[in-house]
């Protein structure tokens, strides 16, 4: 007596091989996943390479507001000293007044020298404009990363595509990872 379960599991095993050697969409999704890869690697090269600019003018703009900061202080302080001078019964010495004339040249040069670029209206206008960087850096890095989420998600699309022969899947796979690395370069054009 011939059992039907044997007879099945027989006809499903040769289904499968002759599906096997004439189905090529393992392969076109193999050849998919790596170009899919391929871009995820080059994505992860902008998002580390922008993660380091940030951080680089992240530091350089704490140092700059830093400067400012120690210039503004020692500004005051000259202020201070004037006005502490001017405030003596004998402000009117010509000894003091040379004090005074000196604390008040001091503190301006403090707020503003534009020979050296080291005054505080200088090293403002420096910080902003690092500030600027930093922040183009910042949007540049989480574009990248935005890209590179979404090319790992095609990547496990396009491999749940092989596994369970729902070609849908391959061609989402696929579509969406064009999506990514059109968007992957729409980051690098615009922040580049």
């Amino acid at each position: 007596m011939v059992d039907p379960v044997d007879t099945a599991t027989e006809q499903i095993g040769e289904a499968q091989e002759k599906r096997g050697e004439s189905d090529h969409w393992p392969r076109i999704m193999a050849v998919t996943v790596s170009f899919l890869a391929a871009g995820l690697a080059i994505v992860d090269l902008g998002a580390k390479s922008s993660q380091t600019e940030y951080i680089t003018h992240n530091i350089s703009t704490s140092d700059t507001w830093n400067a400012y900061q120690a210039k503004n202080l020692r500004a005051s302080l000259w202020n201070a000293e004037a006005s502490l001078l001017e405030s003596l019964a004998n402000a009117g010495d010509p000894a003091v007044q040379e004090r005074i004339k000196k604390a008040h040249s001091e503190e301006a040069r403090m707020r503003d020298e534009p020979a050296s670029g080291d005054g505080m209206k200088q090293l403002r206008e420096k910080a902003r404009a690092l500030e600027e960087e930093r922040e183009k850096a910042f949007h540049s890095y989480h574009g990248y990363e935005h890209t590179a989420s979404v090319l790992e998600i095609s990547i496990v699309l396009a491999s749940v595509s092989v596994v369970t022969r729902v070609r849908a899947l391959g061609i989402a796979a696929g579509a969406i990872g064009l999506l990514a690395c059109g968007y992957g370069l729409a980051v690098y054009a615009h922040f580049a």
